[in-house]
Formats: C-alpha cells, sequence, structure tokens
C-alpha cells in the first residue's frame, strides 16, 4: 500500500469514528497519539489524514487546544466550482454561462413552492431587504451583502438547510466568478427593480409572474454572456 493510500484510509476511519461516535459540530476528537492507538496508524498518517480532512471542513484543528469535528460547510465546493468556471471562461468556454444557468434553473423551479406558502414573518423580512436595496440603488450601488441577504430570505420558508446551502454556494460561486473575469456591475437601479419585482409577485402570490421575474432577473447577465 502506497503511503497516499494509506494516508485515505486513515482519512476513511477517522470519518467512520465520527460517524460511530455520533460527533457533532465543535465536538472534540481524540488526540493525535490517541488517534496513532485507535487507528493503528502512524503518527505522520494520522497527522497528513487531519490536515486533509481540515482541507475539507471536515475536522477544525485549533492549535494548542486540540481537534474538533468542523463545520461541514460548501465553501470547498463553492471554490472548486468558481475556479472551474473562471479557467473555463478565460478560454472562451461557457463555464460562467453555464454555472448561471444552473443557478437560474433552481431558483426558477423553487420560487412557485415559495409563492404558495411564504409566510408573512418571511415576507416581511424580505420586504426589509429590498427597501434597504432601493436606498442603496439610489446611492448609486447595491451591495454584495445585500444581495446575498435577499436570496437566503427568499427560500428560508422552504425549512431545507442543505437546499439553502446548495443555493447559497451557487450565489457566491457566480458572484466569485464575475469578479474574477471583471464581468463589471449591472446598473443598481435596475438591480433593484428586477428584485422588487420578484418580491412584489411573492406578495401577490402569484407563481407564475414571480418565475418571470425570476429569469428577468438573469436577463442581463445573459445577454453580456451570449455576446
Amino acid at each position: 500500500m502506497t503511503h497516499e493510500t494509506l494516508v485515505e484510509c486513515v482519512q476513511a476511519r477517522i470519518k467512520r469514528f465520527i460517524l460511530e461516535e455520533r460527533l457533532e459540530l465543535g465536538d472534540p476528537l481524540p488526540s493525535e497519539a490517541e488517534l496513532v492507538h485507535l487507528l493503528h496508524a502512524s503518527r505522520n498518517s494520522v497527522r497528513e489524514a487531519l490536515k486533509a480532512l481540515q482541507a475539507m471542513r471536515i475536522v477544525e484543528i485549533r492549535h494548542g487546544f486540540g481537534t474538533f469535528v468542523g463545520p461541514f460547510t460548501l465553501e470547498r465546493f463553492v471554490e472548486g466550482l468558481a475556479f472551474r468556471a473562471t479557467v473555463q471562461h478565460l478560454r472562451g468556454a461557457a463555464g460562467l454561462y453555464e454555472l448561471m444557468e444552473v443557478r437560474e434553473a433552481l431558483e426558477a423551479g423553487l420560487i412557485p413552492v415559495v409563492a404558495r406558502g411564504l409566510p408573512d414573518e418571511d415576507l416581511t423580512a424580505l420586504g426589509a431587504v429590498v427597501r434597504r436595496m432601493e436606498e442603496e440603488a439610489l446611492g448609486g450601488h447595491v451591495s454584495t451583502g445585500t444581495d446575498r441577504a435577499f436570496h437566503q430570505a427568499l427560500y428560508r420558508s422552504l425549512g431545507n438547510r442543505l437546499l439553502s446551502e446548495v443555493l447559497d454556494a451557487f450565489w457566491t460561486a457566480l458572484r466569485q466568478v464575475r469578479e474574477n473575469v471583471a464581468d463589471g456591475s449591472p446598473d443598481p437601479r435596475v438591480t433593484y427593480r428586477q428584485h422588487l419585482a420578484i418580491y412584489e409577485a411573492l406578495k401577490a402570490g402569484d407563481g407564475e409572474r414571480a418565475v418571470t421575474a425570476v429569469h428577468r432577473h438573469f436577463d442581463g447577465l445573459r445577454k453580456r454572456l451570449a455576446k
């Protein structure tokens, strides 16, 4: 067995240990020395396995404190997705366009479900974000944080944490690629009006109108990429 294969085996056994012990976010793992004994592996293999798992956000190594179960975020997925799309775009391929299409398909497919059962408190929160977006647009720039807050609030009512994280991952990846390739900033007034149209359709409980508003939200980027 090669050293790389041995390290991968140790990674798998550490993940199995987390599952078998039903450990949760922030729970401590055995010390490096204890893992060496438990897994019958060398200290070097355990150390490299932990570093690899830390890169995947499965564990978190806090120097001087120990190793803990990590946050299990999609951060690495986002980084890979954004880098892949950026490389393809710079080569003249459709990486950015394809990334936009996936995000658009996800949002347009989910918005009718949101329209049918958006709680009043979520609609109120969405309206507050839209008003903040209007103020920013009048100032000449809609912030990244406000744009992100709108899309996060949009699907919160579905009560699916994984779905929310996946949608946010595609939002983040698309934003990163556009920054990497200097896609430029759309007119903030147009950005505001597009988000307002989605909000008003949801307020009216009109799923079909909301789907149309979501597609129009992507039209500006679609036209630029089509060129």
